[in-house]
């Protein structure tokens, strides 16, 4: 089902109204994301203006992201979605587009142009890699170190996070094999270009989890984006993996002895995906919030809050200082070129095609 839209000019202002009326329309959404200060950046940049517009409208948070693929499921099974506009991974996007769970979008007849009139889908250009997901953001995946805790030689290498005699005490990992699996391989000797070919083989993925096997007494695994930073701050970790974002909030705006460690951070694209089967009223109201909060400057409104970069085109000359702290955020980007040496780009397809047979493989050796 597509809603086509049309533009109403309030001044100079452009906003998005669709033809659907508001009595159409659901009063509320369940909108669910990954917590912390991401979810944190969402509310400042999109909900908290679209409730000034729309007063009416209740939203909820729900902070199930990193479970989205696993609880879509069950409720489209129990014919009880309940979720309205899901914020997922592009790998994720895949993987629930291919299934039918998410519906698909026409960029250019769903979503804003911008401001100069390029539609949508050359904006996005490349970030839009499924026919069911609205890219919002490029961050990374990377380490936080904490500065007290490595003496005179502060970490330079993601490999770092395997030498326990340099560097004693515990680590954060994320419990899932996606980016332990090619940092290790990366830290046992395979060319970065190559980790994927090498993580097709059953040899290669045996040979990734025997790396992480040198260390797995070592390791405090995380399933929320908050536990790193909260770990760190807490000195429970000399070390640990979380979103580039959180620890740019925990670095620069809660001012704690932790630096970043940017070598072979991993970018991926974060974005929106529509739950197949939403009722007419519902679907109305995400597609109405959705055209408003994913135009240009909603999306370079997002990176004043946290460091992530937004995935449209015309919107990255419009970030400019932090809402709050004053600072250039550019510097912070995952995407700049002094952050960006070493960065490995994650592979979509492979992930899509793997993830559930390496999940398995991967919870199994945890429980040895």
């Amino acid at each position: 089902m597509k809603l086509k839209s049309i533009l109403l000019t309030t001044g100079a202002a452009l906003l998005a109204a669709p033809l659907a009326h508001a009595e159409d329309m659901a009063d509320s959404m369940t909108l669910v994301s990954w917590g912390g200060a991401y979810q944190e950046s969402q509310k400042n940049a999109y909900t908290e203006p679209y409730k000034a517009m729309h007063p009416e409208v209740e939203v909820i948070w729900d902070s199930s992201s990193n479970e989205a693929v696993a609880k879509l499921r069950a409720m489209n099974e129990a014919g009880n979605v309940t979720w309205d506009l899901v914020d997922v991974t592009g790998a994720d996007a895949m993987r629930l587009c291919d299934e039918g769970l998410a519906m698909e979008i026409d960029a250019d007849e769903d979503l804003a142009p911008a401001p100069d009139g390029t539609p949508a889908s050359e904006d996005f250009g490349d970030m839009i890699i499924s026919d069911c997901f609205i890219p919002q953001i490029v961050y990374s995946t990377t380490f936080g170190y904490r500065t007290d805790m490595v003496g005179d030689t502060p970490p330079e290498s993601v490999c770092a996070i395997f030498d326990t005699e340099t560097y004693p005490g515990k680590r954060s990992l994320e419990k899932r094999p996606i980016n332990n699996v090619e940092w290790a391989l990366v830290c046992d000797g395979v060319p970065a270009d190559e980790v994927y070919d090498v993580l097709e083989t059953e040899e290669g993925q045996d040979r990734a989890l025997a790396k992480l096997d040198t260390i797995k007494d070592d390791v405090i695994w995380w399933s929320a984006g908050a536990d790193t930073p909260q770990l760190l701050a807490d000195g429970e970790v000399v070390m640990g993996s979380t979103y580039n974002g959180r620890l740019f909030s925990l670095i620069e705006e809660q001012d704690q002895p932790v630096a970043m460690l940017w070598d072979y951070q991993v970018f991926d694209l974060d974005g929106w995906i529509i739950p197949a089967g939403l009722p007419a009223d519902r679907l109305a109201r995400v597609m109405d919030f959705l055209y408003f909060a994913t135009d240009t400057q909603r999306l370079a409104d997002q990176a004043k809050y946290i460091s992530y970069g937004p995935a449209r085109a015309s919107s990255a000359p419009l970030v400019s200082k932090h809402a709050t702290l004053g600072i250039e955020m550019a510097p912070h980007m995952p995407t700049d070129p002094a952050n960006a040496k070493t960065a490995v780009l994650y592979n979509f397809e492979f992930w899509a095609d793997y993830r559930d047979d390496l999940d398995a493989k991967f919870q199994a050796w945890l429980a040895k």
